[in-house]
């Protein structure tokens, strides 16, 4: 009965931590280098650099930005799984987002759709991203209950 119980706790975390992260392509942000983006650059990470942490997917595009990872992975994950930040911060919705349309604020990455027409990075900028950014928080909280 034990081991039961710890293989549903491991599938069903395994499962949620998937959930928590937008995983279009295969990996965390389209398949973008997380770290790159902290040098204010939207690269294409390798399928042959990579990293799992919270059982998903990273690509990088340097073995330098693997290892700065590795070091430190906190850092360099993007705001609400890599969703878009400003539909979870509008409505709570999880949106897919264009891994060339991003901000790194207060030393966090957050990512954004921009597609027909619609780049809501310019809607983050223009309707108060630190309001945005308290409702996205909250909302996130919310989403992974």
């Amino acid at each position: 009965m034990n081991k039961l119980i710890y293989v549903l706790f491991f599938v069903t975390s395994f499962v949620g931590a998937q959930n928590n992260y937008n995983l279009k392509k295969g990996a965390v942000a389209n398949g973008y280098d997380v770290v790159a983006y902290f040098n204010n650059t939207a690269l294409k990470g390798s399928k042959k650099i990579t990293a799992k942490h919270d059982n998903v997917t990273f690509r990088f595009s340097s073995e330098k930005n693997l290892k700065a990872f590795k070091k430190e992975p906190q850092k360099y994950i993007p705001q609400y799984g890599g969703y878009c930040a400003y539909a979870i911060g509008k409505n709570g919705e999880k949106v897919s987002i264009n891994p060339k349309t991003f901000e790194i604020r207060n030393g966090k990455l957050y990512l954004f759709y921009n597609s027909w027409g619609t780049n809501t990075l310019k809607l983050w900028l223009k309707e108060n991203p630190e309001e945005l950014q308290k409702k996205a928080d909250q909302n996130w909280q919310k989403i992974n209950q």
